[in-house]
C-alpha cells in the first residue's frame, strides 16, 4: 500500500485494510502523519528520500494499492505491467496518471475504504507481511549505524535527526524545507501517534520550512513545533522570518518548544549532489557555496535563544537545551557537507556519473571515503535490493 495526505483522516481504515491484505504500508512525504512509524508494517517514505524497506516492498509487489496521494515519481513505482493497481483519489482526474491502474475508485479515502473493507477477504499467507517487517527492522538498524558514524570529529547530519527522534515531545508538529536535511527528516525521525508534519511535498521548493512552522505555532500555540531547515533556505527567508517570530512573543513564545534547526554546511547540498549524480558535474562553488553565517548568534542578537553545536558528542545535549528553552530557538549544527543523501537504490548510470564528478570535485576525496563507509553499512545489513 502507498498512502498520502488524502488519507489523513482514515488511519483506522488504512490499518484495517493492511491487516486484511497482509500488506505493508509506505508513505508519501505529505502522508507521513497518517500512520505512526512504530507500526511494524509501516515502511516509511518512498522515493529518492525514502527507505530501503519501502523501496523493496513497492518495487517487488504484485499488487499496488494507492490511496490519497498523487506521488509523482513513477521511477520509484513498480515497473509498468509488473503489478495490478487499485487507486483511491477524491479527484478522478488524478487516478491512473502515475501508474496504470486496474480499478479507479473516486472518492474520499475514509469513506471509500469503509465501503471497500467488507468486500476484502483476509489473506492467510502472511509471508509478505513478515518479509516487510524484517526489512523495516534491518532498515532501522542501518539508519542507526549510519547516524552513528563519525568522520574526523565533524557532525554527521544524520545524527542530528537520529538524536532528536527519541526526544520528540508528544503531540509535536514537524516541518521541513526542501534540501538534504529533508532526507534525514524523512528517514530518521520516527513519528508517534498524534504528531503532525508538513513540507513542500508537491513543488519541492526551498523556503517553506520556516513559515510553515510559524503558521503551525500560530494555529497551535500550546504544541511543540520543530522545523528542519538548510542554511540556504534559512538565508533566503528564514532569517527575516525570525523577526516575525520576535514580533509576536505573546503568541509564539510559551512553555512548548519552538525550535528552528539549521543545518550549516555552507552548501546548497541537495542540488550539489543532484548535479553530481544526474549530470556527472563536480560541485561548482560559484553557485553552490553558501556564506557561513552565525545563525545562533543572530538569534541572540534579536532576542531569541541561540544554541550552537559543532561537536558530535554534544548533539543530544544541544537538543535538550533547545527543547527546554522558554522562548523560540535557533539551533545551529555545523554539519559535514560531504555526507551524501544516498537513495534507497542507486541506478547504475547515476553511480557512474557521481564517480565521474568525484574525480574533479573539490570535495572528491572526502565524499569518496565517507560515501564508501556509508554504503558499507547497507551491505553489512544484507538488505535485498533492486539494481537496475
Amino acid at each position: 500500500m502507498l498512502i498520502g495526505q488524502g488519507a489523513a483522516h482514515a488511519e483506522g481504515e488504512v490499518v484495517e485494510a493492511a491487516e486484511l491484505l497482509g500488506a505493508g504500508v509506505a508513505k508519501a512525504l505529505l502522508g507521513r502523519e497518517v500512520l505512526p512509524d512504530d507500526l511494524p508494517f509501516v515502511t516509511g517514505p518512498i522515493g529518492l528520500l525514502g527507505s530501503k524497506a519501502g523501496d523493496n516492498m513497492i518495487r517487488g509487489c504484485d499488487t499496488l494499492f494507492v490511496t490519497g496521494t498523487s506521488f509523482p515519481y513513477s521511477e520509484w513505482l513498480p515497473d509498468e505491467g509488473q503489478a495490478r493497481g487499485v487507486e483511491i483519489d477524491i479527484d478522478g482526474r488524478m487516478t491512473g496518471i502515475r501508474y496504470p491502474m486496474d480499478a479507479h475508485l473516486v472518492g474520499d479515502s475514509k469513506e471509500t475504504l469503509k465501503a471497500l473493507l467488507p468486500l476484502l477477504r483476509r489473506k492467510e499467507d502472511r509471508g509478505w507481511r513478515e518479509k516487510t517487517g524484517k526489512d523495516v527492522e534491518e532498515w532501522n538498524a542501518m539508519c542507526r549505524k549510519r547516524a552513528g558514524q563519525n568522520f574526523g570529529g565533524t557532525i554527521n547530519p544524520e545524527a542530528v535527526a537520529a538524536e532528536l527522534s527519541p526526544r520528540l515531545p508528544d503531540d509535536a508538529v514537524l516541518t521541513a524545507d526542501s534540501g538534504s536535511g529533508t532526507n534525514w527528516w524523512a528517514r530518521h525521525l520516527k513519528l508517534r501517534k498524534g504528531m503532525q508534519t508538513s513540507l513542500s511535498g508537491t513543488p519541492a521548493t526551498m523556503g517553506p520550512g520556516t513559515p510553515y512552522a510559524i503558521t503551525a505555532r500560530f494555529a497551535h500555540p500550546d504544541r511543540p513545533v520543530i522545523a528542519f531547515v538548510g542554511d540556504g533556505a534559512f538565508q533566503m527567508n528564514g532569517m527575516a522570518e525570525m523577526i516575525t517570530v520576535k514580533r509576536y512573543p505573546d503568541r509564539l513564545s510559551g512553555p512548548a518548544p519552538f525550535v528552528f534547526c539549521v543545518f550549516n554546511n555552507q552548501d546548497l547540498h541537495q542540488v550539489t549532489w543532484e548535479q553530481r549524480a544526474m549530470s556527472g558535474d563536480p560541485k561548482f562553488p560559484g553557485s553552490q557555496d553558501v556564506p557561513d553565517i552565525p545563525y545562533a548568534k543572530y538569534a541572540e542578537l534579536i532576542g531569541l535563544k541561540g544554541v550552537y553545536c559543532d561537536k558530535p558528542k554534544k548533539i543530544g545535549k544541544a537538543w535538550e537545551e533547545a527543547l527546554a528553552a522558554d522562548r523560540p530557538v535557533v539551533l545551529e549544527f555545523k554539519a559535514d557537507p560531504e555526507i551524501a543523501p544516498i537513495p534507497p537504490h542507486t541506478m547504475a548510470e547515476q553511480g557512474k556519473k557521481a564517480a565521474k564528478a568525484a574525480v574533479r570535485d573539490p570535495e572528491g576525496a572526502g565524499i569518496a571515503v565517507k560515501g564508501a563507509r556509508q554504503k558499507t553499512t547497507e551491505l553489512a545489513e544484507h538488505l535485498p535490493g533492486r539494481h537496475p
